[in-house]
């Protein structure tokens, strides 16, 4: 299909719509329709395992649905009866529901690791929420965050280090300092020359790279040495790298983590865990000053944390992470197969482990480019392929996989004309997709 025939005239009056009512036209940046290409930013009718339709009846295969929460598929049928199961239960109570235990027991036998966890709606909460307990729990004000990964939350000791900084105070940003991946001497370094004043070490254990041999046992013995917390962020390796998170995969134990995406397959659940010590600084049965670590209206929600279950029983007993790995390397083979054969291979790069892969689009410099992406995006969806990401889901099957590939491989020959162009505009019909920490619209 050539992009001509790919018209949107429901998704285009819809977008204005959600742009007239709603900052952004949506509710998490990722999802705006500066991410897609000009005039080509479906709007989502409804989703069943591997696939969505958007409201002008296209029918897409999806990848990194829901910013990589729906790893089992929409509508999965497990996670679906459990939810119907408590419909006509109530939601929420002024006392704990029985639900909130089951749900804790059930993470606590998945992640061995944890001691106790507490329970809210998003990511953003769980790891904030890890960062004020380092704090108290150290007595220092200083946040190491790892600068080489994209996101830790939307709260402003984060925020405030990002591009996207408006209204958040200079003294707020000053606490908070970075160190690289996989470096444990700059880190070391860090550690030194704020010696005594840094609360905790965050970082996602593993992304698009896998740690060097050694490395978050150095940061362990690091975090150990200078007394401050070590957080690691699953909210993506959680489920993906092992059931009990990369923690779980590489053998080395935070003081805290949190958890997300995967965990309610698009339920909205998160979860901060770790040690009993730490965490029960949040609860009733210590002397110390109290620490208000997570109180959340609709944390304890009960079809989420009945999602939540289901998802954990359904990842062990099934097998899920491994199918994950499965299809995530045949779709790797197939694009890296497909971008060689059409010449492109040294510029459209598929990177990450197989349950988390990610493409990059360089330029005729070998260069990252928003241009050379917004055509590779152009063609995807002509095909029929909504891919922001190349992040599977295990409702996918070989079919699907099959057709990505053929899709991929059609849009690598359009790739290869722009290249030897040296110019993707003629393909572009429109602006460039934006990165979307900016600090101008």
């Amino acid at each position: 299909m050539d992009t001509a025939e790919l018209l949107l005239p429901r998704s285009r009056k819809a977008n204005e719509r959600l742009h007239a009512l709603i900052p952004g036209g949506a509710h998490t940046y990722a999802k705006g329709d500066d991410q897609y290409p000009d005039n080509l930013a479906p709007v989502i009718s409804h989703g069943r395992g591997a696939h969505v339709w958007d409201v002008d009846g296209n029918r897409y295969v999806e990848y990194g649905s829901g910013l990589r929460s729906v790893s089992l598929g929409h509508a999965h049928p497990r996670v679906i009866e459990a939810v119907r199961r408590e419909l006509d239960r109530g939601s929420n109570f002024v006392r704990p529901s029985i639900v909130e235990v089951e749900a804790a027991e059930r993470f606590l036998a998945t992640v061995p690791t944890a001691e106790m966890v507490k329970f809210a709606k998003n990511g953003s909460d769980a790891t904030t929420a890890a960062v004020r307990l380092a704090r108290a729990a150290t007595g220092r004000q200083r946040v190491a965050l790892c600068g080489d990964h994209p996101f830790f939350s939307v709260d402003d000791w984060f925020i405030g280090t990002t591009p996207m900084s408006a209204g958040i105070p200079a003294t707020t940003n000053e606490l908070t300092v970075a160190f690289p991946y996989g470096d444990l001497a700059a880190t070391e370094e860090l550690l030194g020359r704020y010696r005594g004043e840094i609360a905790c070490l965050i970082l996602e254990p593993a992304t698009h790279t896998e740690p060097p041999p050694g490395y978050l046992a150095g940061l362990r013995e690091l975090a150990d040495r200078h007394g401050c917390v070590l957080v690691f962020d699953e909210m993506i390796t959680g489920l993906r790298w092992s059931e009990a998170g990369a923690q779980g995969l590489y053998g080395v134990v935070p003081d805290l983590s949190t958890f997300g995406k995967a965990l309610g397959n698009g339920f909205a659940v998160s979860a901060l865990a770790g040690r009993r010590d730490l965490m029960e600084r949040g609860g009733l049965r210590h002397s110390g000053d109290r620490v208000f670590l997570l109180s959340t209206t609709h944390g304890a929600e009960t079809h989420s944390l009945a999602a939540s279950m289901a998802v954990l029983s359904t990842y062990v007993e099934e097998g899920i992470t491994a199918r994950l790995h499965a299809l995530g390397e045949r779709l790797a083979a197939g694009v890296r197969q497909a971008a060689s054969t059409l010449g492109v291979g040294d510029h459209l790069v598929v990177r990450g482990r197989a349950s988390n892969l990610v493409f990059a689009t360089l330029d005729e410099n070998g260069q990252p480019s928003q241009r050379y992406r917004t055509l590779f995006l152009r063609q995807l969806l002509a095909g029929g392929v909504l891919a922001p990401s190349f992040v599977v889901s295990s409702a996918l099957d070989d079919a699907d996989i099959d057709h990505t590939v053929e899709v991929v491989a059609q849009a690598c020959a359009v790739y290869r004309k722009a290249l030897d162009a040296a110019d993707p505009t003629p393909w572009l019909a429109g602006r460039p997709v934006k990165p979307v920490f900016r600090r101008l619209a």
